[in-house]
């Protein structure tokens, strides 16, 4: 090929793939507008040094804080647990930062310990005192982390299949690769843009597998606040980075005194009981562990009388 045809060539596939990111670009703004319209932050708006922060709060009484998973929002609690609990406490949803409706906190945010001052700046301002942290998967590493910053002011804590452990290997190539620089701005955009709905769905049902979805949590959830760009870049690189702070954080888990339940369904493959919930159990001074057989990663969900039940038990021993 003559250099001139090559040159020609090359400027063709440019010029194509640059088109492709304009329709990707543009198809993935609109879907995050459908999806910001569709979803509307369901509480509060708190200002953090700058950032918003999302609370959902309901009910009143003993304060018990919420606080969700990898990818999640303030939707997976207030879908049915937060109800639940509102019936006897003041249940405050927050959605982590960068995810949901809360603020990004810049490249500091992958770590749980920031996440966890950030948080409990917001809960400051709602006069939440002493309460209840509750974390679900992710979750679970900042409820430990929030108690590990204060915990004087924190009055206990219960994992609900918490990642609070370092594991074994990686995370495969999924996390990698859309944690980079690289895979930000080739292929989020392209998941935003033409991710179908029924691979949302199928998302959803392997998480909770082998536990059914409950009905109505697809439509609820909103799905389409995690598959915005800059939702999907933050989650990855926060889950990628995870294994050293919590590595970290581990090594001091013998130091908190206060109660901390865990619960953990026995069939969750996503984040392994006997790798997360058992050898955390054996770090603490004041840990009571539950588990369920045969229930998967949700356990609020595929059993939510037990959850409840771990929160009164925490709720109990901080009056």
């Amino acid at each position: 090929m003559t250099l001139p045809r090559l040159a020609a060539l090359s400027f063709l596939t440019t010029l194509a793939a640059a088109g492709c990111g304009v329709v990707a670009d543009s198809r993935a703004t609109s879907r995050e507008r459908q999806a910001e319209a569709t979803f509307p932050p369901t509480g509060q708006i708190i200002m953090v040094n700058g950032r918003q922060v999302h609370a959902d709060v309901r009910g009143t009484g003993q304060d018990v804080v919420l606080i969700h998973g990898a990818g999640g929002n303030t939707r997976d609690f207030t879908f049915d647990l937060a109800n639940r609990l509102a019936r006897d406490f003041r249940v405050i949803s927050f959605d982590r930062p960068g995810l949901g409706w809360s603020d990004s906190a810049g490249p500091d945010g992958i770590s749980p310990l920031v996440q966890a001052d950030i948080l409990r700046a917001a809960a400051a301002q709602l006069g939440v005192r002493r309460p209840v942290v509750v974390g679900h998967s992710y979750g679970g590493a900042v409820a430990m982390a929030w108690a590990l910053r204060d915990p004087q002011g924190t009055g206990a804590v219960v994992s609900v299949a918490g990642a609070t452990m370092p594991w074994p290997g990686g995370l495969g190539a999924w996390y990698t690769i859309t944690a980079s620089d690289l895979g930000g701005v080739t292929l989020v955009p392209l998941i935003t843009a033409f991710a179908p709905e029924a691979r949302a769905d199928q998302a959803i049902e392997s998480i909770f597998a082998p536990d059914p979805v409950p009905a109505g949590y697809g439509a609820y959830i909103g799905a389409g606040l995690t598959l915005r760009r800059d939702s999907l870049r933050e989650n990855a690189r926060q889950v990628n980075g995870l294994k050293p702070h919590v590595t970290y954080m581990a090594a001091q888990y013998s130091q908190l005194t206060l109660p901390v339940e865990i619960i953990h369904g026995t069939a969750d493959t996503t984040v392994p009981a006997q790798v997360h919930a058992q050898p955390m159990a054996a770090l603490l001074p004041d840990a009571h562990v539950t588990l369920l057989n045969g229930v998967g990663h949700m356990p609020h969900h595929a059993r939510p009388d037990a959850v409840v039940a771990a929160i009164r038990r925490a709720a109990a021993r901080v009056r």
